[in-house]
């Protein structure tokens, strides 16, 4: 009797809460609340899209009501509890935090009817009439719109009438390239966007003070069609450089300026390849030879704004200048040329940073991470990056069952990265708007698991890095080896080895010499898409030049004899992996996120296992969230009851689907609601019988699945991560039972501690 009567006592508190949150009660008399418009359609004639217009009409009622949140608006409610004179610290919070009321005396209904119009007429619909009625209750108004619309004119020919002859040809030339096509509706934006490809084409060309703005489409209707014809003309006056086309004369190249100097005071001056650079030569940071690889405008040619471009961002990309610019005058000397200043404002020659991170792994091991890196630029006077890096880190488990497990590693790097191609050939220089970039790099790394092993790496890689575009880049490692031992291996490692033949073969030293390349296409910089792809694959295949040397030298190849290579066994083995994501984001900047990832690698010739660094893992805070780090797999195989801390086991395939909601829930702090799946799997059986095999028949009954929600600090410079998930499918179990929905057991321990993990991260997962 008493539980109901709380029960009842807390649901009046709830609806008291709810209706004072509602702030409409402290309203100034005679006033409403406006609540929001309702746009409505109405025609004769069945028009197609009405979604879309409707979208664009209701882009026109420009003020908004105020916020809700679960039928509430506590920032009103906020705002309205503290008064029109705030006294008190508390009080003057909750008004600067809280949200001013939106009053229906605030609308103007007969101006946002107008601009209605003016929108749809816009898209084709030039005899609609809209009209408003307002909606009152109580405490509260809304307004409904009433569109009358009829179907859009489209279409029907585009006419080109330029007076300038040769303005007119060049525009007919790309014709083809027009966005505008008869048959579709006429859309003011569309003219708009055409007007400007038009001028991007004409400024190729050499029309350097050319503008969109000069260009104009003239409508011709027909009332009996619904069609209109265009016809771009020029409008009637224009400057007469805007006509004109323009050559380069003088370039001008300045790679020590700062905004508090006037190039024009610098007396020093050289002339290489028809480029003028302040400055001795003797006392020049970066040759000039090196500069003008990436200097496209060239002296007596046509101006082209993609030059113009492709100078700018190459410049830019070498990592040298904090800022490049250019400044274009017609000449004095010549007629129809231009002179052009290049400033670029160095970087300091030498950064050192030092960064400091406390790393939480979904697996229970914590600990802090240092990364100490020294950059030098321009080391040898051709704009140059000598990067020394030196990394530290020590992790260690102190709950769970490997508690009291820990490790740490230092890994010293050295990399030069060239702004060129390096090459023992001739190359010819490609016009990319983004320059190409070799890179050298010499690393080691020791890495120590307490009470198992020490283990030393030892790489060396030399590749390239270039973009054609924006949107793909490319990269190529044609050399790329590694050399690991392992040593004092402890009597618990040894004993673990020699229980599982599979692991110890994944642990042999080993010599890894190949290749790889990677390819990357993502639109996530085109940030207008409201739908976003990114793709990656990578390729990578080792071992195969020394065997065939063997096999050139008479020698057989076999894992189960296999061949050294400075006393060392060497692998060989081809991987490819696939990462696929598609990024769906909505008007109110939510996301809807999908992942999927593919891969296999098989070992072969002189490798019977792949190296446990090139293997694949599944689980943790950036793949199955729901299960601890590289704990899922293989196959059918639970990780968690063998029980072997840091010695998880990887698989030669891998597929792993993800799905995430990401929303915002208020300022910098983010919410998501997530679900994962996957696993990875052995190409065949093992010696030790770990998991089961891939096979395309009994794969998808091996799949693991979890879900969860997290919470995420976005200050956009730094993301830190709480996904918090729980297991749905366990793979390992029997057939029957599978699933474990139906076990999820909140107030029970021993479920929890089993069963949820929590994932802190840097970053989103992806």
């Amino acid at each position: 009797m008493i539980r109901i009567i709380l029960n009842k006592y807390i649901l009046f508190l709830i609806c008291l809460l709810l209706f004072a949150c509602s702030g409409t009660r402290h309203l100034p008399a005679g006033e409403k609340l406006y609540t929001g418009a309702v746009i409505k359609l109405e025609s004769v004639e069945k028009i197609k899209n009405q979604g879309t217009l409707k979208t664009i009409a209701q882009n026109a009622v420009s003020l908004k009501p105020n916020k809700r949140f679960l039928g509430m608006r506590p920032k009103l409610w906020m705002y309205m509890k503290a008064g029109d004179n705030p006294k008190g610290k508390f009080k003057k919070w909750l008004k600067r935090n809280g949200e001013a009321p939106v009053l229906i005396s605030d609308i103007k209904p007969d101006n946002t009817s107008a601009i209605i119009d003016a929108k749809l007429f816009n898209v084709g619909i030039f005899k609609t009439h809209t009209e408003f009625k307002i909606i009152e209750k109580k405490r509260t108004a809304q307004i409904m719109y009433i569109s009358h619309i009829h179907k859009p004119y489209a279409i029907k020919e585009i006419k080109y009438a330029v007076s300038d002859e040769l303005l007119n040809n060049l525009i007919l030339s790309e014709k083809e390239k027009s966005l505008i096509k008869p048959g579709d509706d006429y859309n003011l934006d569309l003219l708009k966007r055409e007007r400007i490809r038009i001028d991007a084409s004409l400024k190729k060309s050499g029309y350097f003070y050319f503008s969109p703005d000069y260009l104009l489409f003239k409508a011709d209707t027909s009332n009996q069609n619904h069609d209109v014809t265009l016809k771009l003309t020029l409008k009637d006056s224009i400057p007469q450089n805007a006509s004109s086309i323009y050559r380069i004369n003088k370039v001008f190249i300045d790679q020590e300026y700062s905004l508090e100097e006037d190039i024009m005071h610098k007396k020093d001056t050289i002339n290489y390849k028809n480029n003028i650079f302040f400055g001795k030569k003797s006392e020049m940071k970066i040759r000039p030879k090196v500069i003008v690889r990436s200097v496209y405008l060239k002296k007596y040619d046509i101006y082209s704004r993609e030059n113009h471009n492709t100078t700018l961002n190459r410049l830019m990309s070498m990592g040298n200048f904090k800022f490049v610019r250019m400044k274009f005058s017609e000449s004095d000397t010549a007629a129809g040329y231009l002179d052009v200043n290049i400033l670029m404002t160095p970087m300091p020659k030498r950064t050192f940073r030092a960064e400091v991170e406390f790393v939480s792994k979904s697996n229970n091991y914590i600990g802090p991470r240092m990364n100490l890196s020294l950059l030098n630029r321009n080391t040898f006077s051709g704009a140059e990056l000598l990067n020394l890096n030196m990394a530290g880190s020590f992790e260690a488990q102190f709950i769970g069952k490997g508690r009291n497990l820990y490790s740490y590693s230092w890994n010293p790097e050295l990399e030069l990265t060239f702004p060129r191609f390096v090459v023992p050939f001739n190359l010819n220089r490609t016009h990319s708007t983004y320059i190409p970039k070799t890179h050298f790099s010499l690393s080691y790394n020791f890495t120590k698991r307490v009470d198992y092993f020490d283990m030393h790496t030892l790489q060396f890689l030399y590749g390239f890095k270039w973009k054609k575009d924006i949107l793909k880049e490319h990269e190529l490692n044609p050399v790329s080896i590694s050399y690991t031992s392992i040593l004092n291996k402890s009597a618990a490692f040894e004993a673990l080895l020699t229980s599982n033949p599979f692991l110890k073969k994944s642990y042999e030293e080993q010599f890894v010499a190949g290749a790889n390349y990677a390819f990357t296409y993502n639109e996530q910089v085109l940030q207008e898409k409201r739908l976003q792809y990114y793709f990656n694959l990578t390729c990578e295949v080792a071992g195969n030049t020394f065997s065939l040397a063997k096999i050139i030298g008479g020698n057989k190849i076999t894992s189960d004899n296999p061949s050294k290579v400075i006393g060392s066994i060497y692998s060989q083995y081809a991987r490819l992996a696939v990462d696929a994501r598609t990024y769906y984001i909505f008007k109110s900047k939510n996301k809807w996120v999908m992942r999927f990832i593919a891969g296999v690698a098989a070992p072969y010739g002189n490798s019977s296992v792949l190296p446990y660094a090139k293997q694949f893992f599944s689980g943790g805070p950036n793949s199955i969230r729901a299960f601890h780090i590289n704990s899922v797999g293989p196959g059918t195989y639970n990780q968690n009851a063998a029980n072997k801390g840091f010695m998880q086991l990887g698989g030669d395939v891998k597929l792993e689907m993800n799905a995430e909601y990401r929303f915002t829930i208020i300022g910098f702090l983010k919410g998501a609601v997530f679900a994962d799946a996957g696993n990875v799997w052995l190409l065949k059986s093992n010696p030790t019988n770990i998991g089961s095999p891939f096979s395309f028949s009994g794969f998808a009954n091996e799949i693991a699945m979890g879900a969860g929600i997290g919470l995420r600090i976005d200050v956009s410079f730094f993301i830190l991560r709480f996904d918090f998930a729980t297991p749905f499918r366990k793979p390992w179990l029997a057939d029957n039972n599978k699933w474990v929905i139906d076990k999820i057991n909140i107030g029970n321990a021993l479920w929890r501690s089993e069963n949820l993990v929590l994932n802190v991260a840097i970053g989103y997962p992806f």
